[in-house]
């Protein structure tokens, strides 16, 4: 049986096409035609004003951080329930990251958000939101407390590009969003990022933070530090072919969510990742909840049939690495990280592949 991977990288078709042009121009790196073409095509899709593409998605928020002048001691709030990459450049600018749990939308709590902006004795300047797996967090009700508190709103969209909430999509509600196109990810450039904004100024900023903070001279002339972040022509060549089917994957992943629902939803061991009301997920993965059973205990027996298939986020809180860091939390990513899996969902992959993971967990529950 051929291996089926979580998110595996699903190719259009005109990437090879796309990458030719490139190397027919010779504009191989670090910037070319490509580049702006990838660039306005994200902006064209999501509504955002502004576009850079970047090295990775982690690169995107530590530009955001720093042209918001985020820096040493500063607070910055983010959701607990991430990936690493979330939070890692928060550490990058020599600032306090404070993590907020999780409510019934697995995404981070409203409610815990504003006790902890309430009983911090400093001010928090950030907040870091992941939309995670997909699916939108409560976006009108974060962006409504960020707004009243003054605190900036960095959207962590690496894994929610094509979600939206009343028809707007992820990414764009906040001061800065990121994209992310590593090789899982819903579209990929093998690896790269995109950093979007509704204002100007701060996308030339991070701009000229990302290409080594270069002054307007003919020799190299520096009078802060910068990055070498930017994306090159070659990938963003693919990006741009992958974008062209954007809304067919979006599509064959939400069909994938409710294959396994539907032939998993007479189990009552099972719950799956909700959607909020007003908001269409991208489904980027499958994500599902076990009552009792020990969820490594489906790994073993999805790796029988060559399926992947891996635990939900460990949350930051619990990271040895973030030990000492304060945090506003009710159990609930905890409770989920020790229940949850992520199950096989590549946008390639056929309907009698998938059966063979639901037959697998069938065979585990019964």
């Amino acid at each position: 049986m051929q291996r089926l991977f979580l998110s595996s990288p699903h190719m259009s078709g005109k990437e090879q096409e796309y990458i030719a042009e490139v190397f027919q121009s010779n504009y191989i790196a670090p910037l070319g035609a490509f580049v702006e073409k990838f660039e306005q095509s994200i902006k064209e899709h999501t509504g955002a004003s502004h576009a850079l593409a970047l090295s990775s998605a982690t690169a995107g928020l530590h530009l955001a951080l720093r042209v918001l002048g985020i820096g040493k001691d500063d607070i910055v709030l983010a959701s607990s329930f991430t990936f690493i990459g979330s939070v890692s450049a928060i550490l990058y600018q020599g600032a306090t990251p404070v993590f907020i749990d999780s409510d019934e939308s697995w995404n981070l709590s409203p409610q815990l958000l504003k006790r902890a902006i309430g009983e911090l004795e400093k001010k928090p300047k950030a907040l870091i939101l992941t939309h995670l797996y997909g699916q939108m967090a409560k976006i009108e009700e974060i962006v409504t407390i960020c707004k009243e508190e003054g605190i900036y709103l960095i959207e962590d969209a690496a894994e929610s590009l094509g979600a939206t909430y009343e028809g707007q999509q992820s990414g764009t509600f906040g001061d800065f969003g990121v994209y992310s196109f590593n090789g899982n990810k819903i579209l990929t450039t093998s690896g790269g990022g995109m950093l979007v904004s509704h204002n100007g100024e701060w996308i030339e900023k991070a701009k000229f933070f990302s290409t080594q903070a270069k002054e307007n001279f003919l020799h190299y002339e520096h009078e802060e530090y910068g990055y070498n972040y930017r994306m090159s022509n070659v990938l963003a060549s693919v990006g741009v072919a992958q974008m062209e089917v954007l809304e067919e994957r979006v599509s064959r992943k939400r069909e994938i969510f409710e294959l396994y629902r539907r032939e998993l939803s007479g189990i009552e061991e099972i719950s799956f990742m909700p959607e909020i009301e007003g908001s269409r997920g991208n489904r980027w993965l499958s994500t599902i909840l076990f009552d009792k059973i020990d969820p490594l205990k489906v790994v073993k027996a999805l790796e029988r049939v060559n399926a992947e298939s891996r635990p939900l986020w460990k949350p930051m809180h619990l990271q040895p690495l973030f030990s000492d860091a304060l945090c506003f939390v009710d159990g609930s990513s905890q409770k989920m990280y020790s229940k949850g899996l992520c199950l096989p969902s590549p946008s390639s992959a056929s309907n009698e592949e998938l059966m063979r993971v639901v037959k697998g967990i069938q065979t585990i529950c019964q």
